[in-house]
């Protein structure tokens, strides 16, 4: 099974709705990392959440949902492109324990920013009030958005799978309870089922007596945007006499990706050569 998103449109509806499945994605972005299980559990939902909320808010760019708190899990955070292509990682400190999302943030905000190609960099919060991170998108929807959307989130720390529902713009006036019929439908999926399934068999066992149309699946992808390149842009903007004290100190210095985990290693020619631009214009504003 290959990670992919569905969407789909219900014929008497005016309801669209989503499907991911991630298992590969998902795994690699647990890859050297020595999450306990309950930040697995969360990384996937927040994998699987953040590929349905870029399908659907439509844009081209980069998105970013992230929750910080002051609890023992201090910050968790999905990159991802309109394109399907995500990243992870979570810093946390001590015992994470094994309970709601208030229990392992603490007090905290889910920020969810949109960083389009071209038009401004559009942000959202809200604060950690709901025990799931389900229920806390319901909530930044119902904020921003103002359309009915529910959201179904899953991960077991080997695969992570998500269902959306939202109210289409300018629905009919029926549309509240052809939500609500949709959205019992859909309340009786099991994780199980997510996991094991073809998204194809899901949608019928829970839409058999509806008419579903269902879209081309996009791929959804593991990549992280580090390179060798950014990160020798990243330390010009360090002072040339820290840089050189490293490197008489260490012999060379090595950047280390969070996301994915790459080193990168630079001596003293690397430094001269990559960095001589950022040193210029640092020097010239001290």
């Amino acid at each position: 099974m290959t990670d992919k998103l569905y969407r789909y449109l219900f014929d008497q509806a005016d309801v669209r709705g989503e499907l991911v499945q991630l298992n590969d994605s998902y795994q690699q972005m647990l890859n050297g990392h020595a999450y306990p299980a309950p930040v697995q559990r969360l990384l996937g939902e927040m994998l699987a959440a953040t590929s349905l909320l870029t399908a659907i808010l439509k844009f081209e760019g980069e998105i970013a949902v992230q929750i910080q708190g002051n609890g023992p899990l201090r910050l968790a955070v999905i990159n991802g492109t309109h394109t399907q292509a995500l990243r992870g990682v979570a810093r946390f400190e001590g015992e994470i324990p094994d309970g709601n999302l208030q229990q392992m943030v603490g007090q905290g905000h889910l920020v969810i920013t949109i960083t389009p190609k071209e038009g401004e960099r559009y942000q959202g919060v809200v604060a950690l009030t709901e025990p799931t991170l389900a229920a806390c998108l319901e909530q930044y929807f119902a904020q921003s958005e103002q359309l009915r959307t529910r959201l179904w989130l899953h991960a077991n720390g080997e695969h992570a799978a998500g269902m959306l529902l939202q109210e289409m713009p300018a629905s009919n006036v029926n549309a509240e309870v052809e939500f609500e019929h949709l959205e019992s439908l859909t309340d009786t999926i099991k994780s199980e089922e997510l996991f094991g399934l073809e998204a194809e068999e899901v949608l019928r066992r829970l839409y058999h007596q509806e008419s579903v149309q269902v879209f081309e699946p996009a791929e959804v992808i593991f990549r992280c945007s580090c390179s060798r390149e950014r990160s020798l842009a990243a330390l010009s903007s360090i002072e040339r006499s820290e840089l050189d004290s490293i490197l008489e100190e260490q012999g060379e210095i090595v950047m280390h990706c969070d996301y994915c985990g790459a080193h990168y290693r630079f001596d003293g020619i690397d430094i001269a050569a990559g960095v001589q631009g950022g040193s210029e214009s640092s020097s010239a504003q001290h």
